[in-house]
């Protein structure tokens, strides 16, 4: 399952009324803000827009994060649902086997929420996946 993605934007007011009027039938709807004063420098401002079950935390759920977009960025990153911390430590390694570049060994990401397991990895044209186990969530 697709746990996030985040999409980088170069309007923020623009997207998030592109986004959220164009979800609303989904039932998809803002749910708070990221302020990367809180966290690591690499982790930027994050805007969220969460669908029914992502929002209400009763089972798994999807969310999209939009993010301010940097000079030359390009890419896609990908949040992947793990069944676990093991999970996430398992696709994480296969990834860097499989010629994957870390950009986050296996670790509890508290700046985001207790219970925030996750790694990062980068393929050779910059796009990202983040396998994330999260404690709370129910397994698929």
């Amino acid at each position: 399952m697709i746990d996030h993605v985040y999409i980088s934007v170069t309007d923020i007011e623009q997207a998030l009324s592109f986004y959220l009027e164009a979800l609303a039938p989904a039932g998809w709807r803002a749910f708070g803000n990221y302020d990367a004063s809180s966290g690591p420098d690499n982790v930027p401002d994050l805007f969220g827009i969460g669908d029914p079950d992502y929002i209400s935390g009763a089972k798994p759920g999807s969310s999209i994060w939009l993010r301010r977009r940097t000079p030359g960025e390009t890419g896609l990153y990908l949040g992947i649902a793990c069944d676990s911390n093991e999970m996430v430590d398992a696709s994480y390694a296969a990834a860097i086997s499989a010629g994957g570049i870390d950009e986050g060994k296996p670790a509890d990401r508290t700046y985001f929420a207790p219970g925030y397991y996750a790694a990062n990895v980068r393929d050779a044209d910059g796009n990202r996946l983040e396998f994330v186990h999260k404690a709370w969530n129910t397994t698929r």
